[in-house]
């Protein structure tokens, strides 16, 4: 806190006055926590959490000051005269030091260069008032979500060993990963099993043979029916969390629209709040359903008693199969609770690109969030990791849950909830 007054106190002659605080600040810290993701090569779903914490940080930073909607977690309780662009560098600070802590060294430059720019309220006092508020709100926010479950040890699993349920997966063989989501504390839901989709179609069903089947022949790791641009898509949407490649987006399209830094935050806040619940109910679901991935299913067809599937002891996904359940499928789910909440805020029909950090200098245009979506489930199906069935549950799901956080996170008080 000492070093925070006083690199306020050093820099607040270079503040310039300004009467609407810039989203800028916002969208800067944004990229500054998806370049610390992108540095700790975090997997997905801690991703999702630490993008939760650190947005939700700035908004309550924010909203208590501007006191217009309710809180996500931290009551309104700043000094008066607090600026807001500081309570935002305060709490987005805070929140990625305490979670990277060895990438502080990074995090205080930014500090530095942010609190040369800012342009709320120019005085000192103001500056550090909205320092000690961000930072006040994001240790609160750390604390409540310490004891989530994230931590938690959980008890050994034992795959069950019967045709449909989940198997170790080459290369690792290991057991499945990020258990603990399926039970943690969620942010929105009332509890992760909240919208538990129906289970996945009978091992003897037309739906399960036709989606085995389709994944066996555009999945495969040598399909001549997949085209390269196929290829490269499936590998595209594996290669960044999709945390940094929607908020990269919400980022641009703030930027773009100018958005003010209260809309701003909020919208922030309730993407990445969506997206961590939908990790933990998806999660809830893999574990309650514990299914097989295509690469065991197709391997071991001949043991799934339906005469319309056929195994290939020899079959292998484009894709490395992730390491746990299949059904229902986590990217799918994540965009579209993400690609929701962007779509309340813009419009389906927005036109936006995505890039991916680990595909540098590779591109997906669209002129939509649905056809994004879309676009997700496919590449799941042509990289061989996922049915496409696994892919429209988690759709709906993803659905379900963006609608429940746009109508009861971060809620207007007065007025449209806008």
């Amino acid at each position: 806190m000492k070093r925070l007054m006083l690199a306020a106190a050093m820099l607040a002659a270079f503040v310039q006055s300004s009467g609407v605080a810039s989203a800028d600040v916002a969208t800067d810290w944004n990229r500054a926590m998806i370049g610390a993701l992108e540095t700790s090569h975090l997997p997905p779903p801690p991703s999702m959490r630490v993008g939760a914490i650190v947005q939700a940080s700035v908004f309550d930073a924010v909203n208590g000051i501007e006191r217009r909607y309710t809180p996500i977690h931290v009551q309104p309780a700043a000094p008066p005269g607090a600026s807001r662009a500081a309570a935002v560098v305060g709490a987005a600070y805070e929140a990625l030091v305490s979670l990277f802590p060895t990438q502080k060294a990074s995090f205080d430059l930014q500090l530095q260069a942010t609190l040369a720019q800012i342009g709320d309220n120019p005085n000192d006092q103001s500056v550090t008032r909205g320092l000690a508020w961000g930072k006040s709100v994001a240790d609160q926010i750390l604390a409540w979500r310490a004891t989530d479950g994230f931590t938690a040890v959980l008890s050994p699993y034992v795959p069950v060993g019967v045709p449909g349920r989940w198997a170790p997966t080459p290369p690792l063989f290991g057991p499945p990963l990020f258990r603990q989501f399926a039970t943690m504390t969620p942010w929105a839901l009332i509890s992760p099993g909240q919208f538990l989709p129906l289970p996945p179609p009978a091992l003897t069903s037309a739906r399960y043979a036709h989606d085995l089947n389709e994944v066996e022949r555009v999945g495969s790791a040598a399909s001549v029916d997949r085209t390269p641009w196929q290829t490269e898509t499936a590998v595209f949407w594996q290669s960044d969390t999709p945390v940094a490649i929607w908020d990269r987006v919400a980022d641009d399209l703030i930027d773009a629209r100018d958005l003010p830094l209260t809309r701003s935050v909020r919208l922030l806040a309730r993407m990445n709040v969506a997206m961590a619940d939908a990790v933990t109910s998806i999660w809830n679901a893999k574990n309650v359903y514990d299914t097989w991935r295509p690469i065991t299913a197709i391997q071991q067809a001949g043991t799934d008693g339906n005469p319309d599937t056929t195994a290939d002891p020899n079959w292998a996904p484009l894709l490395t199969t992730p390491v746990f359940q299949e059904y229902p499928s986590g990217h799918a789910g994540v965009s579209r609770a993400a690609s929701g909440v962007l779509a309340d805020v813009f419009g389906d029909g927005s036109s936006f690109t995505l890039t991916a950090a680990g595909l540098p200098g590779v591109e997906r245009s669209f002129t939509s969030f649905s056809d994004a979506v879309d676009q997700v489930s496919l590449a799941r199906i042509w990289g061989g990791i996922h049915f496409r069935f696994a892919c429209d549950a988690a759709v709906q799901m993803g659905t379900q849950i963006a609608d429940l956080v746009d109508n009861t996170v971060a809620v207007a008080l007065h007025g449209p909830n806008r």
